[in-house]
């Protein structure tokens, strides 16, 4: 069984920095491409960030130069460094991979989610 666990969400004031982690735990073979997921009330769910096994990135455009996405192959984990942090990114956060449990065979997992809430 694969397990996304997801943690760091909390409540902080504007302008703010939290740290997500998320560990990726049970009988894998390899993990590609990891995301950070966010959906607030009465929104759809949308992508935040992604890193690709190799290490490339890529950002929404609405948390470009305030988030930074990151991996830790070692530990099966993936980080998202938030930093200036506005109301308008409150939500829940999700954490997904593609995860192969044996050559050639590619899984989605998903986190069960951490909510971040941002004052104004």
């Amino acid at each position: 069984q694969v397990q996304l666990v997801e943690s760091g969400g909390g409540l902080v004031q504007a302008g703010g920095s939290l740290r997500l982690s998320c560990v990726v735990s049970g009988s894998i073979f390899s993990i590609n491409g990891m995301d950070w997921y966010r959906q607030a009330p009465g929104k759809q769910r949308e992508l935040v960030a992604a890193i690709s096994s190799g290490g490339s990135t890529n950002y929404a455009d609405s948390v470009k130069g305030r988030f930074t996405i990151s991996r830790d192959s070692a530990k099966n984990t993936q980080y998202l460094q938030m930093n200036s942090l506005k109301p308008e990114d409150s939500a829940v956060y999700y954490c997904h991979a593609i995860i192969a449990r044996s050559f050639g065979s590619l899984y989605s997992y998903w986190g069960q989610g951490t909510q971040v809430t941002v004052s104004s």
